[in-house]
């Protein structure tokens, strides 16, 4: 490899990874990795507030599925990425964050900004660690680029300010690389599934995050159960578009339609779902769950039987094997139920110095294009979009939807405006 030093190496690794640019704040211990940056591609953006720049990395690599990152300076500047990338991990985006440190020479004396990053974000992300050598330079980037792309999440790599300068006596040719395997249960698995569901009755889909990719997949198995699908509201974007089973969502942020198909159907589906209000699953039904990650089987509720597989991959090998349902009186009436209270809800403004939110978001639904992105606070600017804006066309929506803070939206609207300057 070339004799680049270890500022030029992180920089040129993370674009081979795809990262197109890199949110923050210039200053002292990274003053020379963002030298490195202004002599690449990569787009430097600098913000006023770290935590703006955790915000906008973490929704610009939400929306694309590509690498995006950030970089803080030593001790404050790095600990005010926190809630940003906190949401960030939560919400599943690869993001790669340099939290550069002060010079090893001053380790372990209470030097001026000496602040340990590594007990505080190794809690949310899925690679947190420091290079401590410069022959390490492009291996451990490339491992942590490969963890924010394999595990969507965050992954941090903390470097000691003097070392972006120093140049390795080695330089092997370490990248990330990037996989998406289509992972089903065996055939054993699946029969007492198949089992359950050729029974019939009142069979419901409950549709999390893990159908992102999969809806072709889930359209199938709901057409072929004649099932109602509500979703959570991470997978609204995947589900609700020209969806003829969809009920919405149940819970706090749902309605009667979404509520029925969930608590009250005799067996559940639920594909890649993580909805973590326990009461708001049904008391007595079967329970099926699907999953890439076996960890989440069971975790918010007892299930009666868990599968780990992909969402795309579980149900397109398990539709072929079911008998197809031929009544839609449950269907018929959760989506009856669903739109009822979707009209109960538009409300309109009968004071001209009163205008319901409402009202504002279904006007906005109505204007907006079919491309259109659309970001919100949390709090009821959360509830009215996840209910009244139509993810029709090309249309994606987002908010801190699992950290659940506050003042998200206009950060999060800056990186998606970044990664798509044509859309609105």
């Amino acid at each position: 490899m070339s004799h680049s030093n270890v500022a030029e190496i992180i920089v040129e690794t993370l674009a081979q990874a795809g990262a197109k640019r890199c949110y923050g704040v210039v200053g002292d211990t990274i003053n020379q990795f963002t030298d490195a940056i202004r002599r690449s591609d990569l787009e430097w953006v600098h913000v006023r507030h770290e935590e703006v720049g955790g915000f906008a990395a973490g929704a610009e690599a939400y929306m694309t599925r590509e690498l995006a990152l950030c970089a803080g300076t030593c001790g404050p500047g790095s600990l005010h990425f926190v809630n940003g990338l906190f949401d960030a991990h939560r919400n599943g985006s690869p993001v790669v964050f340099i939290a550069s440190q002060i010079p090893t020479s001053e380790s372990g004396v209470a030097f001026p900004q000496d602040v340990d990053p590594v007990p505080i974000y190794e809690q949310y992300s899925v690679f947190c660690e420091t290079i401590i050598n410069p022959d390490q330079a492009r291996r451990m980037t490339a491992l942590a680029a490969q963890a924010a792309l394999a595990k969507n999440g965050v992954a941090v790599l903390v470097v000691p300010g003097d070392l972006f300068t120093q140049t390795p006596s080695q330089d092997l040719p370490f990248r990330a690389h990037r996989v998406n395997p289509v992972i089903y249960p065996n055939e054993l698995e699946l029969a007492p599934v198949v089992e359950q569901l050729n029974k019939g009755g009142k069979i419901s889909i409950f549709a999390g995050s893990g159908c992102e990719g999969a809806r072709e997949e889930v359209m199938a198995l709901a057409a072929r159960l004649k099932a109602p699908i509500a979703w959570t509201s991470r997978a609204k974007d995947f589900i609700e578009p020209d969806n003829p089973f969809e009920v919405g969502m149940t819970g706090v942020f749902g309605l009667a339609g979404g509520f029925h198909a969930v608590g009250e159907c005799d067996t559940l589906i639920l594909l890649g779902c993580n909805f973590a209000w326990g009461q708001f699953y049904p008391e007595k039904a079967t329970i099926i769950q699907v999953d890439i990650d076996p960890q989440q089987l069971g975790k918010r509720h007892p299930v009666d039987i868990g599968l780990m597989g992909s969402v795309r991959g579980t149900c397109a090998v398990l539709t072929p094997m079911l008998k197809e349902q031929t009544s839609t009186k449950w269907l018929d009436s959760c989506r009856k139920q669903y739109h009822k209270a979707l009209e109960s809800t538009a409300h309109e403004s009968k004071d001209d110095n009163l205008i319901h939110p409402q009202e504002l978001t279904l006007a906005l639904d109505k204007l907006a294009p079919d491309n259109a992105f659309f970001t919100a606070d949390g709090g009821s600017p959360m509830v009215w979009m996840l209910r009244h804006i139509r993810t029709r066309g090309q249309r994606r929506t987002h908010a801190s939807l699992v950290h659940g803070t506050m003042a998200n939206a206009y950060p999060q609207a800056i990186g998606i405006q970044k990664a798509f300057p044509d859309r609105r």
